[in-house]
């Protein structure tokens, strides 16, 4: 009621709900099938990263697991070797832009944490050190709880107690608030708490997908130049439900899932290098320490603002409007017609490719001959790694394109405003500027070796795709376990599908992007329990083929088929069966038609 439903759909929902049995009545003791206990002490306060949302931190632990990650991207050396290498390679007077002295650490004694404090000066006079480990980006996000009034307003109050205190947030600290809905700002202006809010920063940007797809805008120029030329490991704090690598922002390599609160408050500290426990965010009038706890709003406060600046006309007046838009989108020229009127000029939406050549009835499934590896992956290779994601700069497959299409390096937006523009996000697929091929050592990014060339030359894997279709090379992907695991994202099969990608071979898969493989026209296989690309010598450099998959055509599933490795230079053959994962007879008759895309087109056509 109090969002604002109708009348007859609160009265619909709560006869459902009675009829099955999922109405509560305090006066009827339920019967469970199985009792679990929790103990209460062990909830508490927590984040989650640097890299993935199921990888939780406590916050009173957070410090100290921070250093320990951030080992995994910037390694530390002793003081004395330390000492030792700057004595002898710089004189006293001068400051090396590139050291690494250590920040003490209680948890391994005479080592700890590398530091690289790089000054940094702002056009407008700000002036400050970055260091390893400092948020640069805070933001409360569009994504799962910001439409959560209790937590929305704790943000709030939280924000209005460290003014009030004289707190501010540090300067290198890019702000933001996205909310979930409209009613957000209502009871904030209503409450009186959102001039407390724009006091830290954090102003409203819009509501939709924000920080955590990747839309949070570049990092200030002077910021982003330091952190690029000493390599600095900087961090993002933000409300959202993915943090996975290279997703948040290019300049950002560590990102930390938090309670909108818990964003404020990070904005304060300016470091995930901070213990709220111990480290006061700043000094009162009389010197001393001001603390997490001594800003933190009560649950009977936050629950006061909630009843007093939050009313049902609030979503009514919201939502009621909600599809009719500003003056600006009403005023968009709207053709006529009954299909969509494609602009061969527009870089933003393009004619997709998904149809051409199709014919009325599917050509016979063929098994596949003599592919390459385009890229040979890990374990827990996201969504995010393979989909494009975020920003990408002009030197990119993707920028090259609309930059020879006339958009200047300011216009470029991400890849998500993007995404009707299939030649951009078929540029942008396994972009991801953390993507780690094992084809190729110690290199992050998009790149892969391209054996249409001599010797392999490492190259974009955009362009090696291109010069795989022109020669008429199908493409294999080999990957480890969780293939696909994160967000569930269409790109990602969809962009894996157009590079020419026929079959992929991994130890597992999470489910969805399984299915959406399928979906594109893109065979899932499986390695056997107990194989894996390693434990059977393939280095990605050979020439593959399955056979076996052809079954298909006389109705029925293949449980295995028959991969042939055959290796570059002189060598023996690796054979192995692999696990067909079409695990339904409906996904067999997407796979048959080339995908859902041409089932359901020739489903609508033959009625």
């Amino acid at each position: 009621r109090l969002t604002g439903r109708p009348a007859e759909n609160v009265a619909l929902v709560e006869a459902y709900a009675k009829e099955q049995g999922l109405w509560h009545d305090p006066s009827t003791e339920i019967r469970f099938s199985e009792y679990l206990e929790l103990d209460l002490s062990t909830v508490v306060p927590s984040i989650a990263g640097p890299k993935r949302p199921q990888d939780r931190v406590a916050l009173t632990e957070s410090k100290s697991q921070f250093r320990k990650d951030l080992a995994n991207y910037v390694h530390a050396v002793d003081d004395d070797a330390l000492d030792e290498a700057l004595d002898e390679t710089f004189p006293a007077s001068d400051v090396p832009a590139m050291t690494a002295p250590l920040v003490a650490s209680a948890a391994s004694p005479g080592r700890g944490r590398p530091s690289r404090a790089v000054p940094v000066s702002m056009t407008d006079g700000r002036e400050f050190e970055l260091d390893h480990g400092a948020v640069t980006i805070a933001s409360i996000t569009s994504c799962t709880n910001t439409s959560n009034p209790s937590v929305m307003l704790a943000a709030a109050l939280l924000a209005r107690n460290a003014v009030e205190k004289g707190l501010s947030s540090k300067p290198w600290v890019k702000t933001s608030v996205a909310p979930g809905s409209k009613v957000v700002t209502d009871y904030y202006d209503r409450s009186g708490l959102t001039p407390y809010l724009e006091k830290l920063g954090f102003f409203l940007v819009g509501y939709g997908c924000a920080t955590c797809i990747g839309n949070s805008g570049p990092l200030e120029d002077e910021i982003s130049s330091a952190i690029s030329a000493h390599d600095l490991t900087v961090a993002a704090v933000l409300s959202g439900n993915r943090n996975f690598e290279g997703r948040i922002n290019p300049d950002v390599k560590m990102n930390y899932l938090a309670s909108p609160p818990l964003v404020v408050a990070y904005a304060l500290a300016g470091t995930l290098d901070f213990d709220f426990e111990h480290d006061p965010l700043g000094l009162d009038a009389e010197g001393n320490g001001i603390f997490l706890r001594d800003i933190w709003p009560s649950p009977v406060e936050v629950q006061s603002v909630i009843d007093s600046s939050i009313d049902q006309e609030m979503f009514t007046s919201s939502y009621g409007s909600i599809f009719e838009g500003d003056e600006r989108w009403r005023a968009l020229p709207t053709p006529a017609g009954a299909t969509f009127a494609w602009d061969p000029e527009s870089t933003y939406v393009r004619k997709p490719p998904y149809f051409e050549g199709i014919t009325a009835v599917p050509e016979p499934v063929g098994d596949i001959a003599e592919a390459r590896v385009l890229v040979m992956l890990g374990d827990s290779v996201t969504t995010d790694h393979i989909s494009p994601a975020g920003s990408f700069k002009s030197d990119t497959p993707a920028g090259r394109y609309l930059l020879e299409h006339g958009v200047q390096r300011k216009d470029f937006n991400s890849y998500g405003s993007r995404r009707g523009n299939h030649e951009v996000m078929i540029r942008g697929t396994f972009a991801n500027i953390r993507l780690r091929n094992r084809l190729l050592d110690g290199v992050e990014g998009g790149f892969t070796r391209d054996f249409t060339q001599t010797g392999g030359p490492q190259t974009y894997i955009y362009d090696a795709a291109r010069n795989y279709a022109i020669a008429g090379t199908p493409l294999v992907v080999l990957a480890g376990r969780e293939y696909g695991s994160g967000s569930s994202r269409d790109w990602a099969a969809k962009g894996t599908a157009l590079l020419g990608v026929k079959a992929v071979i991994a130890e597992s898969y999470e489910r969805i992007h399984r299915s959406n493989l399928i979906g594109m026209g893109v065979l899932p296989l499986q390695f056997r329990q107990g194989e894996n690309a390693a434990v059977l010598g393939l280095t990605g450099t050979e020439t593959f083929s399955v056979e076996g998959i052809t079954a298909l055509n006389a109705g029925s599933i293949p449980d295995t088929v028959r991969v042939t490795a055959v290796p570059e230079e002189d060598g023996e053959p690796v054979s192995f069966d692999a696990v067909v994962r079409i695990d339904t007879p409906g996904e067999a008759d997407y796979y048959r038609h080339g995908g859902i895309l041409h089932y359901v087109l020739r489903q609508l056509s033959a009625h």
